[in-house]
């Protein structure tokens, strides 16, 4: 990728296969030379280069000091059914050492899988035996890429298997309308009539398309 640039001439240090190396702000050997994205030899994520290029203008302009962080970012592989997942899996959180709480549900258990008459796949929750906090999710499904997404949102807000299970009507009432806009279609879809029904009119209007289309007739009813 960087071969003919000429980096060592202005004191940038490449790696062995080429790479830019960069520090966890994505600052290079040369202070006034920042690196995002592919160049840098991380992972090669569209939405990772993206990330990339906003933390290194804001480190470099602004003297943010913001990290890369990739404990909770989502992986997809494009398969029919695809696979998604995001945080731990069952070995990295038994190597560890942690007590771990694994549980899979084959989605023949789950009633939008069956409705869509595509049961293939399952999904699997990694937890903390001790506490109940969820590490990581995973999932064999035609939407596993918008399960990940959602389940980033349940790490990043560090909630326990007992807490998503309390999610309920009060919890959706309460939620800005800018938050709901972040909800992934997968998530809109989960939830209950009931839930669906305590939107506010605020809530409803931040509602896309996409998000709409995911709704049961029930669920339009009850808006």
């Amino acid at each position: 990728v960087t071969e003919g640039l000429d980096l060592d001439a202005v004191g940038v240090k490449t790696g062995a296969s080429g790479e830019i190396v960069v520090d966890s702000r994505l600052a290079t050997s040369n202070p006034r030379v920042w690196a995002a994205g592919d160049a840098t030899g991380h992972r090669e994520f569209v939405y990772v280069a993206a990330a990339h290029g906003a933390l290194a203008v804001d480190n470099a302009f602004t003297d943010a000091l913001a990290e890369v962080d990739y404990r909770h970012l989502p992986r997809v592989t494009f398969t029919s059914p695809a696979i998604g997942a995001v945080g731990m899996t069952e070995k990295e959180a038994v190597a560890a050492g942690i007590s771990c709480e694994c549980r899979v549900l084959p989605l023949e258990y789950v009633p939008r899988a069956v409705v869509n008459r595509d049961t293939r796949g399952f999904i699997k929750v990694v937890a903390d035996r001790d506490t109940g906090r969820i590490l990581g999710l995973s999932a064999v499904a035609k939407d596993a890429g918008e399960i990940a997404a959602a389940g980033v949102y349940i790490l990043e807000a560090g909630m326990t298997t007992a807490q998503v299970a309390a999610f309920d009507a009060a919890d959706i009432a309460k939620l800005r309308a800018s938050a709901l806009a972040a909800i992934s279609t997968a998530g809109i879809a989960a939830l209950a009539t009931h839930q669906v029904a305590a939107l506010t009119t605020a809530q409803v209007a931040a509602l896309t398309t996409r998000q709409i289309a995911a709704l049961e007739t029930a669920d339009i009813v009850a808006l």
